[in-house]
């Protein structure tokens, strides 16, 4: 049909859905059990979303769905391929997946504290961060008391591993 006999208002702009923290190709995606868990909760909830979505008009009711449905299905995608790893199967002594890790910057004596976990449970602002990140990588395999180098743009920086701690 020609362009001229439909109505402009009748054109919707298409439903852009926020896409999931990357996972790189070929990378396993490993979750806590507490991300396993969040990840669950997630889909409960945009379940009861969608189930309960108002709107003035169809079209905006058909859109809102649209949205919670791509959410729903990016959602399901990181459910079914998700492999939980329990932090207490991990080796005790040293970092690896779910471990929570104290460690030191030696040129500056400061301290860190942060739990490696998947992609999806990853913050900042609660001291969590993926396993799939530089730090995460530079440091898994280290025991108490080992230094490792991390390369942060053209610095290299030392660290010390002071505590490792695995908790459910």
């Amino acid at each position: 049909m020609s362009r001229g006999f439909v109505k402009e208002e009748d054109q919707e702009e298409p439903i852009v859905i926020p896409p999931r923290a990357a996972i790189p190709a070929g990378v396993t995606n490993y979750v806590t059990p507490v991300g396993l868990q969040q990840l669950k909760d997630e889909m409960k909830q945009l379940e009861t979303e969608r189930a309960n979505v108002t709107a003035e008009n169809d079209t905006e009711k058909r859109r809102a769905q649209s949205l919670i449905d791509g959410k729903m299905k990016l959602l399901a995608e990181r459910l079914q391929t998700a492999r939980l790893l329990k932090p207490e199967d991990q080796p005790q002594d040293e970092v690896r997946f779910g471990a929570t890790v104290s460690l030191q910057q030696l040129s500056t004596r400061k301290n860190q504290k942060f739990q490696i976990v998947g992609v999806d449970e990853a913050d900042v602002k609660k001291s969590k961060i993926a396993f799939v990140a530089p730090l995460a990588r530079a440091i898994t395999g280290a025991k108490v008391g080992d230094e490792v180098a991390f390369q942060l743009g053209n610095e290299v920086r030392k660290l010390k591993i002071l505590e490792i701690v695995y908790s459910s």
